[in-house]
Formats: structure tokens, C-alpha cells, sequence
């Protein structure tokens, strides 16, 4: 079946056709870093990942971009509240987003490009815009003039005629008041670089142009991105690398946002969530099947009992491989490909919960073959779900979580010690008949997030809803 897409420019589900056969470019808007990064920001990357992991699955040799913007109006303010050189915040937070990145699997990037190391790309880019009568300077800064391109909004569906421009943006210089900066002319105190229209420093739209440009050519497959940057952002980016005279993207795919009692997690809004609190508190491959699972364009409230559900589940699928690796006595590879029915439901336009309900019927049908005493096709099932976890980057026996598999593997050594000195309790209750106290103390584990199962070699637990 060929990979479908949901194209944010066509507004429908598209076949995907590579520009070059065999390959996939991927140009993902990254981090600005002016602050450390919540579970929102790092959904996107997430979310990219894991359709970068499908085609290379599919066999496609994938280029993927993800920029650092790390010089903006934020990042010179916070640098100002805190006494402190712009760079040095936009590193702090660039680590942190790239920590937060590994923390939760993804793999990185093939590049990497921060904004400031290519702003001699932006130069000439601005240069031929100019020239073709796109864009033009005004006291030394440089604007883009959307009426000189009549394709203008063919993102966002917006009419221009109908838009406002906000009021802070007002004296500028701008011979329309929707015209919006490529390059902003230089101001006390902040960085700024030499160009032919005077010192100044990029506006955000125009270094994604120019990286995109840079390092995957004139026409490239996939531009992504967060739902909040169709506009202004990628409708400024498209206008600016058409006019300049680039294809550009051929495909936008765009993933809805992390919400806390309904509202975009942000950190304007004080309700955000860092990854380096959460991954404090929850294990961070749960964290990675918590945001990754729902489909990309489906946005996720957030909330701990939701997280503890996730928990639940991805602590079933655990218990499974684990069961089976006792069994079999050594870890079985993963199968050379994943069940048909998984196979259909991540090429249509990356649908993971779909895929996931394949993973937890194979589970299912690995357990009935465990209850049954049929050891190969619980082994089968066993490689069936590590192919399908490998390509969702959730395999807990991958050495991707070793570091967390031998934590883990070390706590577990220790609740199981605990648990079984209540178990033998309840085996001693049983033993005399005294069904009560053994029936609270399951449920009383039960309680604790703990799923007691009597089996034939005697009860064994694991991780169940809280």
C-alpha cells in the first residue's frame, strides 16, 4: 500500500510521491529556545520521529532537518531579565530541548542548523527578493510585500484583504501594514550582523527559508510543524522561498497540540509541564507511548490519570515480552516485518492508534498462547510485537532504553521482593481457607497499581490501572 498523508495545503489525505524515488526529505520547525521544553513542544518532535522511523521502514532513505531558532525578541528579553549574554540562554535551552529529544527516544536528526550560522543564506535570499521585487528595505530593516504575490495565504485559506495586522506592529516603516520582516534592523543593546541594508537580525520567517534551501535544494518532500505555525509562519516561509524561486515543500503536515483544561500548553499561560520534572516522575518510554500513541493530528489533553492509563497499558505489553523471554530463556528477535494489519494502518496518513490496536490484539494472542502452553506461538507473537514497538521506537528491549531497562530491572528486583512478602501472606491466608484476608490483600495491591495472576507455578504480579 503506498504511504498516505494528510496535507495541510489540500486540506485531504494525499498518495505520497517522493521527489526523488527512494528518498524522503523531512524539514521540521524546531525549538526556539527561549526556555526549557514542556511535553507540548516536545510532542512535535515525537510525532516526526515516529514518520521518519515509517519511511525508513518503508525502505525510503530519509534526510531529516529539525532547525534550532536561537535568536528572537523572547530570547533578548529573557537575556535582559536575567543579565545574561542572548546566547547563552539559547544554548542552556537548546541542550535541554535535545536532552528532552533523547530522554523520549527520538533519534536525531540528520542536521541540525541554527538560525544565526546562516544568515549569509538569508542575505541572498533577501538580495534576489528584492531584485524580483518581493521584498524591499525601509530604515534599514527588510519587508516582505505580500501583495507582490498573489498566491499569498494559499495555506491558511485566509483573504488577505481581510486581515489585521496587530497594533504593536504599526510604525515600521512597512508600505503595508501586512507585510511582515525578514530582516530587523539593528536596536541598542541587541546582536545584530552586517548586511548591504545596514546591521540588524533575522526575522523568524526567512531563516527557515534559507535552511531549507541550504540543506535539502529547491523542492524537498515534507515540511511539519506544530498547528499554531500554519500562520504566520509557513504561509511567510512558502511566499518567501516561491518568490524566491524554490518548489519548496510538497507536502505540509502539521500536529495538533498538547492541552491542559482545554487551553495550548504554554508557558505564556503558566500551565506548562517540562520534560525534566516529568521524566523525574514517570518512566520517560511511557512518557514516549503517552505522547506518541494518539494520532498526531488528535490533539491530548493532558492529566495524570490519563498518564497512569498509559502507564497501564504499555505495563501489559511489558509483562508480555517478559513472560515469554523467561519462557524462551534467551530475548527473541524482532520479526523481519510487522503484521499486515499494522502495516495498513501506519501508511494511511500515520495512524498509530490503529497500529497500536494490532500490538495489543498480538499481546493478547501471545498471552492466550502462554495460558495454553504453546511456547511457539507465544515466541511468534513475542517478535511480531517488538517489530511493530521497534517502528513506534517503544521496544523496551532495544538498546535505545538500555540505561532505563537496567534502572528499571533493578527497582523491579526490589518491588518484587517487597510484593512477595505480602504474596506469601496471601498464599498462607489461602492455605488455612481464609479467603477474606486474601481477598483484601489482592485487592488492597490492586489498589497500589498492582494485578495479582494465579497461575499454576503460583501468583505473579504486575503492573495494572491505578
Amino acid at each position: 500500500m503506498t504511504i498516505r498523508l494528510y496535507d495541510t495545503s489540500a486540506r485531504q489525505i494525499r498518495d505520497f510521491a517522493p521527489v526523488k524515488p527512494g528518498c524522503v526529505s523531512i524539514y521540521l520547525c524546531g525549538a526556539t529556545v527561549q526556555a526549557a521544553p514542556h511535553i507540548g513542544h516536545i510532542r512535535s518532535g515525537l510525532n516526526f520521529d515516529i514518520m521518519r522511523r515509517w519511511f525508513a521502514y518503508r525502505g525510503y532513505e530519509v534526510t531529516f532537518v529539525r532547525n534550532v531558532t536561537d535568536i528572537d525578541d523572547k530570547i533578548i528579553t529573557k537575556a535582559r531579565e536575567r543579565g545574561r549574554p542572548w546566547w547563552s540562554i539559547g544554548y542552556e535551552n537548546e541542550r535541554a530541548f535535545n536532552d528532552g529529544y533523547t530522554a523520549l527516544g527520538c533519534l536525531p536528526p540528520t542536521y541540525e542548523p541554527r538560525a544565526t550560522g546562516h544568515v549569509t543564506e538569508m542575505v541572498e535570499m533577501m538580495r534576489t527578493l528584492i531584485e524580483r521585487g518581493h521584498a524591499y528595505e525601509a530604515d534599514g530593516s527588510v519587508y516582505f510585500d505580500v501583495r507582490s504575490w498573489p498566491s499569498y495565504l494559499e495555506l491558511s485559506k485566509q483573504d488577505l484583504d481581510e486581515m489585521r495586522q496587530p497594533a504593536e506592529e504599526g510604525i515600521t516603516g512597512k508600505r503595508d501594514p501586512r507585510d511582515f520582516a525578514m530582516w530587523k534592523a539593528t536596536k541598542p543593546g541587541e546582536p545584530d550582523w552586517e548586511t548591504p541594508w545596514g546591521r540588524g537580525r533575522p526575522g523568524w520567517h526567512l531563516e527557515c527559508s534559507a535552511m531549507a534551501h541550504k540543506y535539502l535544494g529547491s523542492a524537498f518532500d515534507v515540511h511539519g510543524g506544530g498547528l499554531d505555525l500554519i500562520f504566520p509562519h509557513h504561509e511567510n516561509e512558502i511566499a518567501q522561498a516561491k518568490a524566491f524561486g524554490d518548489e519548496f515543500a510538497r507536502y505540509w503536515v502539521h500536529n495538533a497540540w498538547v492541552t491542559m483544561s482545554g487551553e495550548k500548553m504554554s508557558k505564556s499561560l503558566g500551565n506548562s509541564v517540562l520534560v525534566s520534572e516529568m521524566v523525574k516522575h514517570w518512566r520517560p518510554i511511557v512518557l514516549r507511548y503517552y505522547l506518541g500513541t494518539p494520532h498526531y493530528r488528535s490533539t491530548i489533553e493532558y492529566s495524570e490519570e490519563a498518564l497512569r492509563e498509559a502507564e497501564a497499558a504499555f505495563g501489559r505489553i511489558e509483562g508480555f515480552l517478559q513472560r515469554v523471554t523467561e519462557l524462551a530463556g534467551e530475548t527473541v528477535e524482532p520479526a523481519a516485518e510487522v503484521p499486515p494489519a499494522f502495516a495498513e494502518a501506519m501508511d494511511d496518513d500515520l495512524g498509530v492508534p490503529g497500529a497500536l490496536a494490532v500490538v495489543h490484539t498480538t499481546v493478547r494472542q501471545g498471552n492466550s498462547a502462554l495460558a495454553a502452553d504453546d511456547k511457539d506461538a507465544a515466541v511468534a507473537r513475542f517478535a511480531e510485537v517488538r517489530a511493530m514497538l521497534g517502528v513506534l521506537g517503544l521496544d523496551p528491549l532495544d538498546a535505545q532504553w538500555a540505561g532505563e531497562s537496567d534502572q528499571s530491572e533493578d527497582l523491579h528486583g526490589v518491588v518484587d521482593s517487597l510484593v512477595r512478602l505480602v504474596l506469601d501472606q496471601r498464599e498462607s491466608a489461602r492455605a488455612r481457607k481464609d479467603w477474606a484476608t486474601a481477598d483484601a490483600i489482592r485487592d488492597q495491591l490492586a489498589q497500589a497499581g498492582l494485578a495479582i495472576e494465579d497461575g499454576p507455578q503460583g501468583p505473579r504480579w504486575t503492573l495494572g490501572a491505578r
